[in-house]
Formats: structure tokens, C-alpha cells, sequence
């Protein structure tokens, strides 16, 4: 499965979960995630909980569910490999709130692992 085809595709509920240093969960209504050329998922988060998570702990999880009449969607496991702050980039890849006075990141995620919705089926991504 290719992720850029699979998220321009679908509508749905994005859902980030974080932790802490101390193993304290957090989770966020999160958008569906830019692709990367090199593979990689990467969100724009604001000076939050969420933010302040991954840079304790890079470990994270991003649980999509999509817009149908089943439980059908994908959940990612992640990890945190870059953080972006250049205001001029976010800018350019928000999709919604290219303008903002408050502080964000662009922070990139390798994927680990691609699982469907339900189950532990693993799903191969290209």
C-alpha cells in the first residue's frame, strides 16, 4: 500500500497518541499526515501536549478511522526522526492555517509499522 494514494483517498478521523518520559498517554484529534518523498509521515503540531510528548518520548501511534458504514482504517506505529521549525515550510504545507501566530513544528515520523483498524494484520507498505 502505498500511504500518499491510501490518505488522499480516504476521509476519516485521525487520532495521534503520544507518551511521555514517564509513560503518561495522550491522545489528539489529529489531520491525516503529509507523506514524505523519502517515505516518511510527518504532522504539524502545535507548542502542545502532544509536541511536548514526542520530544520526551519519540514513540507514537496515529490511529485512522475512515468515513464508512464499517470499522475500516490503519494504524501506524512511529517514531520520531526530524523536527522542522522554519516558519516559512510549515507555511507552505499547512493545508488548513497557513497563517498562525502561534509556534509550530513540522515533525516527521518513520514508520515502523502499518496495521489495519481491527486486528494484527500487518499491511505492507511500498
Amino acid at each position: 500500500m502505498k500511504l500518499d494514494g491510501y490518505f488522499s483517498e480516504k476521509q476519516g478521523l485521525g487520532i495521534f497518541s503520544s507518551a511521555n518520559r514517564d509513560g503518561e498517554v495522550n491522545s489528539a484529534v489529529y489531520a491525516k499526515p503529509h507523506i514524505l518523498e523519502n517515505g516518511n509521515v510527518a504532522f504539524i503540531m502545535r507548542d502542545r501536549l502532544t509536541h511536548k510528548n514526542v520530544s520526551e518520548n519519540p514513540n507514537a501511534n496515529y490511529l485512522f478511522i475512515e468515513h464508512d458504514n464499517g470499522f475500516h482504517g490503519i494504524r501506524l506505529n512511529l517514531e520520531m526522526v526530524d523536527e522542522i521549525t522554519d516558519p516559512e515550510i510549515i507555511k507552505k504545507m499547512a493545508r488548513r492555517y497557513p497563517e498562525s501566530d502561534e509556534k509550530r513544528f513540522l515533525a516527521s515520523f518513520k514508520v515502523l509499522k502499518a496495521l489495519q483498524l481491527i486486528g494484527g494484520e500487518e499491511i505492507e507498505l511500498d
